[in-house]
């Protein structure tokens, strides 16, 4: 017999929905096999059976579990193991299974109140509500409180289970504006903005980041012309698009063993020493901020592929929670054509992001006295200093120049 238990996916969720299960209650499975889907704040994630057997559901669909959970096990008959030897296989507190939610339309007149009525039966399973009334999880129930949601609108979904997209989706569909909460007369439920799943989890990391890493900012001026004249090059060699990201993510791998303590992480008044660079590289094309992880940085063209794949990635918001965990520093760009200087965040659990910003023209006096141009970046690196100092960022900077060069 074999537990499946809920890794720790991530550092910015504490809880994970359960999304899909691949394989049915009591159905075999074969080791290796996707067995279910749990969804996290950035991406959806599926979890294989390590061993072959029959598989026994511990979590019900659409669920909250936090790590160490028990999701499922996995039997050598098919008969289900006794309730008490499983006895977190029905969601529990610490599941944080949403609870059934009646929704009363008549109970309350419409637009009579900014809050769902809402009636929490007290003997019924959570998991068999009464016909045709829906579930909905908590955080879903949460914000059909913060924005007024009425139980015409909810009933209108036509589902079995509410979760917090659907409401969010609702709200941005509706055409009658649900009426405001604690706020002046005089602003329009127009001005109201909910942050998305992705920019949440965002949040959540600048708020770990600004209340427990001291970081400080340095900022070097690059000639950045020579490697952008190399890029049509180089990709033809590789025969893969190849720009200053690609070649910034080589040079910063290629210092790891000169510098490994910017790819560490700070324990207690030490360091936790990386045994390879994994380069964490910054993508917002307009579905959120991701910061997916490069591992294999042995030649330009696996740094190139891996790049070109998140780029797909990142158009569809279609990552894999593997692809976004484990870097040991970030790589941030900001390549608009005006950004001249930008203070990137240090991620919780590194030490320093590189900031790299947009290739400005510059006027420069020549050995002869005469008037040339040249093409300049001015690429920065926020440091934790509790581990990295000054003279040590302005080290790193100067070596990546030459490793870029």
């Amino acid at each position: 017999m074999a537990d499946i238990r809920v890794p720790k996916l991530n550092n910015n969720d504490s809880e994970y929905l359960v999304v899909a299960w691949l394989v049915e209650d009591g159905k075999p499975v074969r080791a290796g096999e996707p067995v279910v889907v749990l969804e996290t704040s950035k991406a959806a994630d599926e979890l294989e059976a390590e061993e072959s057997g029959y598989l026994h559901h511990g979590a019900a669909l659409n669920t909250w579990v936090t790590p160490g959970t028990l999701l499922a096990r996995i039997t050598e008959e098919p008969q289900a193991p006794p309730a008490e030897v499983v006895p977190d296989a029905v969601p529990a507190p610490v599941v944080a299974a949403p609870a059934v939610v009646t929704v009363a339309p008549a109970a309350v007149p419409a637009a009579a109140s900014t809050a769902v009525p809402v009636s929490v039966p007290s003997s019924a399973p959570v998991d068999a509500p009464a016909p045709r009334d829906p579930v909905i999880t908590d955080p879903a129930r949460a914000l059909i409180a913060e924005l007024g949601i009425t139980p015409e609108q909810i009933a209108s979904l036509g589902l079995g289970v509410i979760r917090r997209a659907d409401v969010e989706r609702l709200a941005g569909l509706t055409q009658e504006p649900p009426a405001p909460q604690a706020v002046p007369e005089e602003l329009d439920e127009a001005a109201r903005h909910t942050l998305s799943r992705v920019q949440r989890a965002v949040a959540r990391a600048v708020t770990t980041s600004h209340s427990t890493i001291p970081a400080a900012y340095t900022v070097v001026k690059f000639d950045v012309g020579p490697a952008l004249e190399r890029t049509k090059d180089l990709s033809r060699q590789v025969r893969r698009p190849v720009g200053l990201t690609e070649l910034f993510v080589r040079a910063v791998a290629a210092l790891h063993p000169e510098f490994p303590l910017f790819f560490a992480a700070v324990e207690g008044d030490g360091a936790r020493l990386s045994d390879a660079p994994r380069v964490g590289v910054t993508f917002d094309m307009g579905e959120g901020l991701y910061v997916p992880v490069v591992r294999e940085t042995g030649t330009l063209k696996e740094i190139a592929d891996t790049l070109m794949r998140y780029r797909l990635a990142a158009a569809e918001g279609d990552f894999k929670e593997r692809d976004l965990t484990g870097a040991n520093i970030a790589v941030t760009l900001h390549t608009d054509a005006d950004v001249v200087l930008a203070v990137p965040l240090v991620f919780p659990g590194t030490v320093c992001a590189l900031a790299i910003t947009s290739p400005q023209p510059e006027l420069v006096l020549g050995e002869d006295g005469a008037v040339t141009t040249r093409t300049v970046a001015n690429i920065g690196l926020a440091y934790d200093h509790r581990l990295i100092n000054g003279r040590d960022a302005a080290h790193f900077l100067a070596a990546l120049r030459t490793e870029l060069q």
